[in-house]
């Protein structure tokens, strides 16, 4: 895992956009990988779902319940890695990531992880927890782009299950972004925002000037849990100061029976 270490402030003209430079592509994804294992627990199923993950090509992968370790589940299950589950995700494709603890445990601990193409030049994790055994983060990642354009900043998110947590948790996100984040610098948070009743986007757009790439797109966020027959619209990916966004199509199979939720992923031009 990375070092955590101090994103340095660029001075105000190095952060704004370079008229010169051609516009620069990104892919991200977002999927809640539930520690590896089908809904109800039923199947362990990272190494199948390692590969789904190469077949996006996604630059910037946004994970949410991700194993850090767990001293008995090897015993049980076969083939489970030695090492986290978010370098056994990177692997050889992302040769960046970043790992935020947020439920630790008996046996083990798991949060959330970004892996990315491009160097991650500094990260943190912020704890979002309000009450009770649900632990959530915010992990905040300083993605370095090439040619000198801006640095983006990258947030991935996990929200707790009842509303007035949410309420509390996006309020402490807005307050993050404001005092992290260059208000003209590149921004995009993704995760799992458990926001059923879809509260999160007044919030996010009036407190940090966020916005969705699927409900710009087509008037709605997609639906992806649960993932064999989605219902529930519960994952997203917001982007701030982007020339354009477009979401990207995947197909159910064989997101349907490999975790939860269904992923979601974006085509974010810079």
């Amino acid at each position: 895992m990375l070092a955590a270490r101090s994103a340095p402030l660029l001075p105000e003209a190095e952060l704004s956009f370079e008229t010169s430079l051609p516009t620069f592509s990104i892919k991200v994804m977002t999927v809640n990988i539930h520690k590896g294992f089908t809904l109800f627990n039923r199947k362990f199923m990272l190494h199948e779902l390692r590969e789904a993950v190469r077949a996006v090509g996604a630059d910037v992968v946004f994970l949410q319940e991700v194993a850090g370790t767990h001293a008995t589940h090897s015993d049980k299950f076969e083939n489970y890695p030695d090492t986290p589950h978010y370098e056994f995700l990177a692997d050889s494709i992302w040769p960046e990531f970043a790992y935020g603890r947020n439920a630790v445990y008996t046996n083990g601990h798991h949060g959330n992880a970004v892996m990315s193409k491009f160097p991650i030049i500094s990260h943190e994790n912020l704890d979002v927890s309000i009450s009770g055994p649900e632990r959530r983060g915010l992990l905040h990642c300083v993605l370095q782009m090439p040619d000198q354009r801006p640095n983006v900043h990258a947030v991935c998110v996990h929200l707790g299950l009842l509303e007035s947590h949410r309420r509390q948790q996006l309020a402490l996100l807005c307050d993050m972004l404001h005092k992290q984040v260059p208000t003209d610098a590149p921004l995009v948070v993704a995760g799992d925002f458990n926001d059923w009743r879809h509260r999160a986007h007044a919030q996010l757009e009036r407190g940090a000037g966020l916005r969705e790439v699927f409900v710009q797109a087509r008037g709605s966020a997609a639906r992806t849990f649960p993932a064999r027959l989605p219902m529930l619209s519960l994952d997203r990916i917001y982007v701030r100061n982007a020339a354009s966004h477009a979401p990207v199509v995947l197909p159910r199979k064989p997101w349907s029976h490999l975790s939860d939720h269904a992923p979601l992923a974006a085509e974010i031009d810079l």
